[in-house]
């Protein structure tokens, strides 16, 4: 009876696990509350091992936010390919509906306001918001055509809805409220 050999994980097979389970901790604790031993035990590997991977904190998390920016890129572009229309009006509703319904996955939510909030005291993270922040600008005002106030109205909805969302407006029925909730879309 032959043998079966254990085939061991790549070290890139390594990384994404570890960005996985780092995006599930850093959530869930934020960037400051969130310890290394504590991915590495999620991700059941040794510190050393993670630290092999990604040879800082800052770096483990500037990946983690970099992983969230490809996400979101994602979603925008399934919504521009799936824009009923050309006009920059209906192409940004269209990626508009379709990142309403990323955020609705909460783990990518809490990263980018955790993200945002680090960026203020940690340079590292500041350049990944940054970087991710302008090649989102760029990508949308390209796919939709839309001019430098629609695309600046586009991303401040969207922040408008991390707001929304991370205080469940949904659930209060207050004139405030409304006022806020009034045309967003979230999921």
């Amino acid at each position: 009876m032959p043998t079966q050999r254990r085939q061991l994980s790549t070290a890139e097979e390594r990384r994404e696990t570890v960005l996985r389970t780092a995006i599930s901790a850093f959530a869930a604790r934020g960037y400051f509350g969130t310890t290394t031993m504590e991915v590495a035990k999620a991700a059941g590997i040794s510190q050393a091992y993670v630290y092999r991977l990604f040879p800082s904190k800052e770096e483990l998390f500037a990946a983690v936010v970099e992983h969230c920016f490809v996400r979101v890129r994602g979603s925008l572009e399934l919504g521009a390919a799936d824009a009923p229309g050309g006009s920059p009006e209906v192409v940004l509703s269209a990626m508009g509906e379709a990142y309403a319904r990323l955020i609705s996955d909460n783990d990518l939510l809490l990263v980018q306001m955790h993200a945002q909030a680090a960026a203020v005291s940690e340079p590292a993270i500041r350049t990944a918001v940054r970087a991710g922040y302008a090649r989102l600008v760029e990508y949308v005002r390209g796919a939709s055509g839309g001019d430098d106030r629609q695309v600046q109205e586009f991303f401040s909805v969207g922040v408008l809805c991390h707001l929304l969302a991370a205080m469940d407006a949904d659930a209060v029925d207050a004139p405030w409220a409304r006022t806020l909730k009034s045309g967003i879309r979230h999921f």
